[in-house]
């Protein structure tokens, strides 16, 4: 009996820890609820009404929601029952606006709906199928970065898909069938790496279709029908190694189909039907092992049917009607019908061969002797070509001594270390005169420092020890010592370390070099690494908004604005100038530095790429600090440092007290003069004063989701900077930093 209670009590102490191990966080609920506010209400998800009930455990066969550790990681709903199929609305009936009770009303917002989902912090599978959702796909989409599966079929999206689902890297399956996108095929797909399925049918999609290059090799189904493309299938579809059904029908595809398209090993639905594609297959024509159903009809081929897709030879599903093929005559077309459209069509040396089509003797010797110029031509241009390239190469290096040529751009993830990448040239734009990053002897960085003497010390932190050093060309240079852990290889560190030096932005402290000390020596369980930057002059912005800087140089409202301005350009950059983007990046106002034209440019940037396991700074504030326990990001961060601009760095230290009691003071004129810095009182206009307040007190939010993005901050700064500027009085003016 007592055994008896016991594995009951066992039991049940299972049961319920797998309960609150899966409970949804109440922050999960609250996006969800509102998630039901801006599909305004569909019936479906009145089963969330008993807002006390778990929703990961609340389900219909038209809406799922699953969590781990107690958060969503898929959310399945369906506007349609499930005994039904889901259909497109006439494309004629719409027309980019709403259409009642088809799409949601004119209120609705596909960029808020983006910017909610985003907030689901570990969402895998996100399925929101004909709902009513309308409006072109939003850039930033790219926030839902951890989705495997996104199915948005059959609402209403209209336009092009945008650039930035390439940054989706984690995507494995792609449903956007029975929408209204249109334009070409888009770019970037390719970059998916782990996309396994892509299904784009029933849309207005154009032009030809996608080449072999412009698709990831992982694809397993590609499913492009009903649309509009043309021109011709390409050879080298055959070279996806992995594709089992591939579905082109429904678009105006023209010529000859490759033949290797139906011997592919891997091929088992190849559905071509209702287009215009002409010409005949050879009879022996190779069919693959695995090639099940084949639908080529209602196109105009003439001839005869290969003999492996006669159902006569296997057991293949084959469609063939409604072509000019002379079997089964009475399905079939005349022969004037069928109109030769096989002119210049790509094909391959093999299909030429099997089609038993001949070549004039003439026309071959004239290609054979064109591509012998041609290959003559091109080995004389490279000789050419590389003898300047080695001849400045030469003269580079001795103006850079052991310059970084070659810097690949890197990720975080180890499978993205070598296909990380700017995401456009404007992300160069502004750098110009930017010092090259190159590689640094420890023995030079020793002379710069007098062997890193105590004198030049000028601070200690989380990061290391930073000390300040004189190249021997008289360049003032900044030097942080880090100690990194030897999880990472030294190939793996120096891709990370090339990623930095990518970095480059006006409102960055620039990195002009690095050196590994000791490399490939056994130094334990640890590298040294020293990252060498410019150093920047006059003080950093905390001591600078106490007073405490050089010249005693007093920030007014205007100045703050645009030293904040700057900062906010370069941290936006850090998010979306490269593909990853850097998302940590320990924003403090003592992180920025203002150099002697009292340009704010921020450091400490990236750091946490090789220094993942820093935990403790010389203050006591690390990873565990307080802030990381309120789900600190780059808002989070840049909202103190908005803070300290307002109310003075010695208020602001307050921090949680500050939050919680003084931040409501900011409510009206009166209340503000109790709190806010009397210098930007005396200095600011009430207008641009309540813009940054408002994205200060939203940069707080409690949950990460509510919190704006940061091209909002930067908006928000840009907007106050320019009411700043247009009621500037016209005072004495006292100009900045000096004078």
């Amino acid at each position: 009996m007592a055994i008896c209670r016991f594995y009951s009590l066992l039991f049940l102490t299972i049961s319920w820890s797998f309960f609150f191990a899966n409970a949804i966080q109440p922050s999960q609920k609250q996006v969800l609820l509102q998630l039901r506010k801006q599909l305004e209400y569909p019936k479906q998800l009145d089963i969330w009404l008993d807002t006390s009930t778990d929703f990961c455990y609340v389900s219909s066969p038209q809406v799922n929601v699953t969590c781990e550790n107690n958060f969503v990681s898929e959310l399945k709903i369906m506007g349609f029952a499930s005994d039904q199929t889901p259909k497109k609305v006439n494309s004629g009936s719409f027309h980019g606006f709403p259409i009642p009770s088809q799409t949601l009303s004119q209120n609705f917002s596909i960029d808020s709906l983006i910017a909610t989902l985003s907030r689901l912090t570990s969402l895998k599978v996100l399925s929101l199928v004909s709902l009513g959702i309308w409006g072109p796909l939003p850039n930033k989409i790219q926030r839902l970065n951890t989705l495997q599966y996104i199915d948005l079929s059959y609402n209403f999206l209209y336009g092009s898909i945008p650039p930035t689902l390439s940054r989706m890297v984690s995507l494995q399956s792609v449903n956007l069938d029975g929408n209204f996108l249109n334009g070409s095929f888009p770019k970037g797909v390719d970059l998916l790496s782990s996309l396994t399925s892509l299904s784009l049918s029933e849309n207005g999609f154009s032009g030809d279709l996608p080449d072999l290059q412009d698709l990831p090799n992982s694809l397993i189904i590609l499913y492009l029908n009903n649309n509009s493309f043309s021109g011709q299938i390409p050879v080298k579809y055959s070279q996806l190694n992995h594709l089992q059904e591939l579905d082109l029908s429904f678009n105006s595809l023209s010529g000859v189909p490759p033949f290797s398209l139906f011997s592919s090993s891997s091929i088992t639905y190849l559905n071509l039907t209702s287009n215009k594609l002409s010409g005949s297959l050879p009879v022996h024509l190779q069919c693959g092992n695995k090639l099940a159903n084949v639908d080529i009809s209602q196109n105009r081929f003439t001839g005869s049917l290969p003999l492996c897709l006669t159902n006569e030879s296997n057991n293949k599903t084959v469609k063939y009607d409604g072509n000019c093929l002379m079997i089964d005559v009475t399905r079939q077309h005349p022969a004037s019908y069928c109109v030769e459209e096989a002119r210049g069509v790509e094909v391959e040396t093999k299909d030429l061969k099997d089609s038993g089509h001949r070549r004039n003797p003439v026309i071959i010797i004239g290609v054979i002797l064109g591509s012998i110029m041609f290959l003559v031509l091109l080995v004389l241009g490279f000789v050419i070509l590389s003898k300047k390239l080695c001849a400045r190469g030469v003269s580079e290096q001795k103006l850079l001594h052991k310059s970084v040529q070659d810097y690949s751009v890197t990720g975080y993830p180890s499978e993205l270390l070598t296909s990380a990448r700017l995401v456009s040239e404007a992300a160069k734009l502004g750098t110009e005169g930017i010092p090259v990053h190159r590689l640094f002897s420890f023995e030079e960085l020793k002379e710069a420092t007098n062997n890193f003497h105590r004198s030049t010390l000028i601070g200690e932190g989380s990061t290391g020890k930073i000390y300040k050093g004189k190249l021997e060309n008289g360049t003032d240079i900044a030097i942080r010592h880090l100690t990194v852990s030897k999880k990472y290889t030294i190939r793996n560190l120096k891709l990370r370390l090339d990623l930095l030096a990518r970095l480059r932005h006006p409102h960055l402290v620039c990195l002009l070099g690095h050196c590994i000390s000791g490399e490939g020596q056994d130094n334990g369980e640890s590298n040294k690494v020293y990252l060498v930057y410019e150093y920047v002059h006059n003080g950093n912005y905390r001591s600078l908004l106490s007073g405490n800087g050089s010249e005693n140089v007093v920030l007014k409202w205007g100045d703050r604005l645009r030293i904040l301005t700057g900062v906010a350009k370069a941290v936006h950059f850090l998010h979306t100038g490269l593909i990853p983007g850097f998302f940590s990046n320990r924003l403090k106002a003592n992180n920025i530095l203002l150099n002697e034209d009292g340009m704010g440019k921020l450091s400490d940037y990236g750091l946490s790429i090789i220094a993942e396991d820093i935990k403790q700074d010389a203050n006591g504030e690390g990873v565990e600090s307080w802030q990381m326990k309120n789900l600190e990001d780059d808002v989070y961060s840049f909202g103190f440092i908005l803070l300290e601009s307002l109310v003075g760095p010695s208020a602001a230290s307050r921090k949680d007290e500050f939050l919680m009691n003084e931040m409501a003071s900011f409510g009206s004129e009166e209340e503000r003069k109790k709190v806010v810095d009397p210098v930007v009182l005396d200095s600011c206009s009430q207008e641009s004063l309540s813009v940054i307040i408002s994205i200060t007190k939203k940069c707080f939010c409690g949950d990460s989701w509510a919190r704006p993005s940061f091209e909002d901050v930067l908006w928000h700064l840009q907007y106050a900077a320019q009411i700043q500027a247009g009621t500037q009085q016209s005072a004495e003016k006292v100009l900045f930093m000096g004078c």
